[in-house]
């Protein structure tokens, strides 16, 4: 363990006793024991049972209230397609371990791809229906709608942080006859197979990309593309996953450049061949995002 700063300060300035005193008792939030260490001992263990209630804490910040449901069936199958646009999700990279997110966690489709770890709550109720200790990762592939003939729009009104689970990443953490449970989540780095993959769809002069397979941060926050006889072009999002370019690349092999919602920035050179067709996807097969 590393001592933060203030608490090397603290331990510089403790001066050891001539004696040792009787055993101690010690209780720092979640630190307890009964000790014959000295003084010295005593405050360095009270000074790094503050500092690990601290991290603690921190880590317990990681985490977010949010609610579950499942659909698609007990083989995940009904989960293919979805508003990031990946379609066959075993094909884009993303298998059956999969959820479609809220209105407030979609964010229009600049989620999509993201991971996210999740484990059922069972301080709150519902949580009878919790598997305890396990928890499950899953990657961001479609919309859970509001539902406005409900109250507030229903589990996937706006505000509310909720996840469609496939049925198979669900009953992973919660029994399926509970419906809906309550959990806990936060975003985490995503790991994929294999390099990002570019679906390619469009006309004579409309781009239209799907990217996916992303690792890392799991999402887009820009990209561009450059044919054999033109310079890097900017694209925009279109809808979930698919990113845009008004422009005529017909016959010319196609490179992009995209970077990623954490920050990294890599280009894909020669992904496609200049015979590349509309309907087919392309990879380098190795190059991902770490972050």
């Amino acid at each position: 363990m590393h001592l933060i700063p203030q608490a090397q300060k603290q331990l510089a300035s403790i001066t050891k006793p001539s004696s040792s005193p009787a055993p101690i008792s010690i209780s720092v939030d979640s630190c307890s024991y009964t000790s014959a260490f000295t003084s010295m001992d005593t405050a360095k263990s009270l000074i790094l049972c503050t500092v690990l209630a601290a991290g603690l804490a921190l880590s317990a910040a990681d985490w977010s209230q949010g609610t579950a449901t499942n659909y698609g069936g007990a083989d995940g199958s009904g989960t293919m397609g979805g508003a990031c646009g990946y379609d066959n999700l075993y094909n884009a990279g993303y298998g059956v371990l999969n959820a479609a997110l809220s209105q407030t966690l979609f964010n229009d489709g600049a989620s999509c791809g993201q991971c996210y770890l999740i484990t059922c709550d069972g301080s709150r109720p519902g949580g009878q229906y919790c598997k305890p200790g396990n928890s499950i990762t899953v990657s961001a592939t479609n919309l859970c709608p509001p539902n406005y003939g409900l109250a507030n729009g229903g589990w996937c009104g706006p505000g509310r942080p909720h996840f469609d689970m496939s049925q198979p990443a669900f009953e992973n953490i919660g029994v399926y006859q509970a419906g809906i449970i309550p959990v806990l989540y936060q975003r985490v780095q995503c790991k994929r197979s294999g390099g990002v993959r570019f679906s390619i769809a469009g006309s004579n002069y409309f781009l239209l990309v799907n990217i996916q397979n992303l690792a890392g941060s799991g999402s887009v926050a820009a990209a561009w593309v450059k044919g054999d006889k033109t310079g890097w072009i900017q694209m925009s999002r279109n809808w979930g996953a698919n990113w845009q370019a008004l422009a005529g690349l017909v016959g010319q092999g196609l490179s992009f450049a995209v970077t990623s919602t954490g920050g990294q920035y890599i280009q894909f050179l020669n992904v496609a061949p200049g015979w590349w067709q509309f309907g087919q996807t392309y990879t380098n097969n190795y190059q991902n995002f770490a972050y």
